[in-house]
């Protein structure tokens, strides 16, 4: 019988999971934010960036070793709160399939749940992710737009009010409601896998607990992608570029570049994927154990 859901404490625990992982992964972040917008090349012209070693090792000796955390005030100042709603959007999710408080929930259930968090995301991710995409990239032009994210969010607003800010938001969700179903389902599928016999998933090891996070991340990133690429075009384009938003991104780059250009940034996207999430549900368990250990009394009535 499975132990009862508590989102006031996913809640707490989400937030600990979320800054370990923008610790971890932010300098991957930012080459992959760098190569999904690069300018395409003009004929005889080489590429801005051969790859991912190629771009960091360009970025360290242009920016230092601070250029690949470029933004990461943005994200790191919403990441918390933002991880916090993440996971207790799944424990809601969770909570809201269950006839009795300790029914243990179908896979095909927990990625309902799961697709549940990243609607609940959403609203702190896209201004979020629009801001900290366009401070990674402004390196890389000649003219530096943007003091840091405040000034970013105010210079946005100037420019298209609050409709500027979350450019992109529908592209954040086609983006994250599937990929958040498949991150918590294949998470608490391994998590049940790798338990022992007769145990209790609270007495996993340290390295499961690891490998499930960071492989929760890999397949988090598998549904992802694609539209993460779109998301990065769309929302560092000029306004007024695609008035018709993501489709026109999709279209422009299938005429362009091809299908391989929804897969740009897939090396360090992986690379990121795997450390960053295993540091994140890492973070989750162990604040959620402490919170327990507490005896804190963080019950959800619903």
């Amino acid at each position: 019988m499975g132990k009862k859901v508590s989102p006031v404490k996913d809640f707490i625990a989400g937030g600990v999971g979320g800054v370990c992982l923008v610790f971890t992964g932010q300098p991957l972040d930012t080459i992959k934010v760098r190569l999904q917008t690069m300018p395409r090349p003009k004929p005889g012209e080489a590429p801005l960036y051969k790859g991912t070693i190629d771009c960091a090792t360009i970025t360290i000796k242009k920016e230092g070793i601070k250029g690949l955390y470029k933004g990461m005030a943005a994200p790191l100042a919403g990441v918390s709160p933002m991880f916090a709603v993440c996971f207790l959007g799944f424990g809601i999710g969770k909570k809201l399939q269950q006839k009795h408080p300790t029914d243990d929930l179908t896979y095909p259930q927990l990625f309902k749940a799961g697709m549940l968090s990243g609607v609940f995301t959403t609203a702190i991710m896209a201004p979020g992710e629009r801001i900290k995409c366009l401070l990674q990239i402004q390196a890389d032009s000649h003219k530096k737009m943007y003091d840091g994210p405040l000034d970013c969010a105010k210079k946005l607003y100037k420019e298209g009010g609050i409709r500027s800010v979350y450019r992109g938001t529908g592209a954040t969700l086609l983006r994250d409601v599937p990929a958040s179903g498949m991150y918590f389902m294949t998470y608490e599928w391994l998590q049940h896998t790798l338990t022992p016999a007769g145990h209790d998933r609270t007495d996993l090891s340290v390295g499961r607990t690891l490998f499930a996070g960071g492989m929760a991340g890999i397949f988090n990133w598998a549904v992802a992608l694609p539209q993460d690429v779109l998301k990065s075009r769309y929302q560092t384009a000029p306004h007024g570029k695609y008035p018709n938003g993501i489709r026109d991104v999709f279209k422009q780059l299938m005429k362009e570049e091809g299908f391989l250009s929804l897969y740009r940034g897939a090396a360090p996207v992986f690379l990121r994927a795997f450390p960053a999430n295993a540091a994140c549900f890492f973070g989750y368990e162990f604040d959620k154990l402490k919170v327990l250990s507490t005896g804190a009394q963080l019950e959800f009535d619903g």
